[in-house]
């Protein structure tokens, strides 16, 4: 019998449209045979990448596929906005992205001038500790359980900071989709963070660092941010949407451009072959294009439309490189 193929799931960030992810990981979960063809080795993500990976994490380790599969479900229903207040400042800000993305002139506002923004953060917090038992963690972090892998930005020390395994808090994942245009940044270990999405989009290389025998073979990369584009971006929303997905994808393609790299210095025996091997990179792309200020609508029937995109897009597995 031939030994599985080890396997490293990378979450990129993106709001709102992260809830693509979770469709590619239901199926993935469902669908791929992880008794005997497949081993998950590593989960990473970063914003609303972080929540996926955490909820195929934490299902996973507490139970199996179909527990993973049920919580990326009932998390993404209830991060949905579904009380009639929810949807008004849902439908509030999701104008204003709009509005903003078209050229027009929208006042600009610090997080830190009114309450608002901490209220959403603090629903984010109460969802997600509603599913997820963080005082359990470092109990699951076995060695035989993948590696969790959460990104974000240190804006202290003006580095990428990465919170793995037992390090992963309700507070790190917050960290993680903390926008600073939409929430105050925060603290940990006396130093303030931000959004993932500026440092490491989603984290590749921390999935590499493992023993010889568990270094990912594949690495799936579940990508939110379009890679190319047919045509030339015109108007100012075509722009900011063009720009928004370039700067989304630097760190990424950074560091799968590393891994070419070293693929190549493995192919051609420049590297030992017990510590080296190669290890081949999927893109699950995101096909379909919506506006960047989409990124914000957590309208229930758009959220369940990316889900069931996700779903579809890998259909077909393995999908191609």
């Amino acid at each position: 019998m031939s030994e599985s193929t080890n396997v490293a799931v990378a979450c990129q960030g993106g709001g709102s449209h992260t809830a693509f992810t979770a469709g590619v990981l239901e199926t993935l979960l469902q669908d791929c045979d992880w008794d005997e063809e497949y081993k998950l080795v590593g989960i990473s993500g970063t914003s609303g990448g972080a929540f996926n990976a955490l909820a195929t994490w934490y299902g996973l380790v507490v139970g199996d596929v179909d527990t993973a599969t049920e919580l990326l479900e009932s998390l993404w229903r209830d991060l949905s906005a579904k009380s009639y207040s929810d949807r008004f400042v849902n439908t509030w800000l999701t104008s204003l992205a709009r509005l903003e993305a078209s050229g027009m002139p929208v006042p600009q506002l610090s997080p830190y001038q009114f309450p608002g923004p901490e209220t959403g953060k603090q629903r984010i917090r109460t969802v997600l500790e509603s599913h997820i038992d963080f005082e359990s963690i470092p109990g699951y972090c076995q060695a035989d359980a993948p590696d969790l892998v959460v990104g974000t930005v240190d804006i202290n020390a003006g580095v990428f900071e990465t919170f793995v395994n037992e390090a992963v808090t309700v507070d790190a994942v917050l960290a993680s989709a903390a926008v600073p245009t939409v929430f105050e940044a925060v603290e940990i270990n006396d130093h303030l963070h931000w959004d993932g999405q500026f440092s490491q989009n989603p984290p590749v290389s921390d999935l590499m660092r493992q023993p010889p025998a568990r270094k990912p073979d594949e690495i799936w990369v579940v990508q939110i941010n379009a890679q190319e584009l047919d045509g030339e971006p015109t108007s100012v929303e075509e722009v900011a949407d063009r720009r928004n997905e370039l700067s989304g994808n630097i760190s990424l393609n950074q560091e799968l451009r590393f891994i070419e790299r070293v693929n190549d210095w493995v192919d051609g025996g420049k590297l030992p072959a017990d510590e080296f091997t190669h290890t081949t990179v999927r893109r699950i792309q995101m096909d379909e294009r919506f506006g960047s200020s989409t990124k914000f609508d957590r309208d229930p029937a758009f959220i369940q439309e990316l889900m069931q995109l996700g779903r579809d897009s890998v259909a077909e597995f393995p999908p191609a490189q």
